[in-house]
């Protein structure tokens, strides 16, 4: 079973709400681009790609209600304005908002009000590896995206030996999500702590370590889930190829490197307690980054794109001019 996170159709969207599974598999119906925007800054989707995607179809369902009235590119201006400050580190949902506003201010030369919306509601819903003959033993970090593609795709061949996913604190994404599609689609998964990384890597046989990426600049340096830097320290050291799965849209060559990259903090909160209770001493200060930066030098198996697998070093080379032309 393959989990359905978005479920679109013109003039309706509903989402998967993250933060309820594994216990309960909810649809939230997004109306607005309020909801939109609400439902990815309480981080019930995530992933930069799926943000992105959550992102746009919530204007184009707002569009199809008649939104913007007499001044359609004034409203979508401010909607994507508004909608990429939700989660500002992933990279997809600004690349999408600069894509489509170009398109709303060339279509507004030629059509009137009416037909515009027509147009950008088309548009809008599609602004959105190789592997050798052995068996895998993988250590996924976060969920629910690309990487976890990849794993899906090993599983399928019969190359998948076992994955051991990260319980990802502290939003738990890896024991809630990673853990349950895992499940849900039969793969040979073990669920550990953060912690349990580099022991897991030096006794268990861990062949390659995957993360995803919220966004990858021009010498690969990767902004993704905070933990993922220790992981790739963890893998260089024991000789573990060290792969970033993302789709070419979340990578951003204007960025040279990742020192650029504005790295969002999460309320405090959000470490000390779980569902409203508290599970830390009362008064203590808090640090919250919702990602880290991994340094180019420690992703020694690769970045994984659909346009095929390269070194950092390569990246740039490889993604100029196709970007340009997708």
């Amino acid at each position: 079973m393959t989990l359905e996170a978005i479920r679109y159709r013109a003039g309706s969207l509903q989402i998967l709400n993250q933060l309820l599974l594994p216990h309960e598999s909810v649809y939230d119906e997004i109306r607005t681009v309020q909801d939109g925007y609400d439902a990815i800054k309480a981080m019930k989707v995530r992933g930069a790609p799926a943000i992105a995607i959550v992102g746009c179809l919530s204007l184009a369902v707002e569009l199809r209600a008649g939104a913007g009235g007499d001044d359609p590119v004034s409203f979508i201006r401010e909607s994507l304005s508004y909608l990429t400050s939700a989660r500002p580190t992933a990279v997809n949902m600004g690349r999408a908002a600069r894509e489509l506003m170009e398109f709303a201010v060339n279509e507004s030369m030629e059509k009137p009000p009416d037909q515009l919306r027509e147009r950008a509601q088309e548009a809008l819903p599609v602004t959105g590896f190789p592997y050798r003959s052995v068996r895998l033993t993988v250590l996924l970090y976060k969920i629910y995206g690309v990487h976890i593609s990849v794993v899906r795709s090993l599983h399928a061949l019969g190359r998948l030996k076992r994955l051991y996913c990260t319980e990802t604190r502290p939003y738990n994404q890896g024991a809630r999500l990673t853990a349950y599609e895992a499940v849900a689609e039969g793969m040979p998964a073990t669920l550990i702590t953060d912690s349990m990384a580099a022991l897991t890597m030096r006794q268990q046989g861990v062949t390659a370590v995957v993360v995803g990426a919220d966004r990858v600049v021009a010498n690969g340096d990767t902004a993704n889930k905070v933990g993922t830097y220790q992981l790739a320290i963890a893998a260089k050291h024991h000789g573990i190829p060290f792969y970033v799965a993302a789709p070419s849209t979340s990578c951003d060559l204007s960025m040279e490197t990742g020192r650029d990259i504005v790295i969002e903090e999460r309320p405090p909160e959000e470490l000390t307690s779980i569902n409203g209770n508290p599970i830390a001493a009362p008064g203590i200060e808090v640090w919250n980054p919702a990602f880290d930066v991994t340094p180019h030098q420690l992703i020694t198996g690769g970045i994984i794109t659909e346009l095929g697998v390269f070194l950092p070093s390569e990246l740039q080379a490889a993604l100029t001019g196709r970007l340009t032309a997708l």
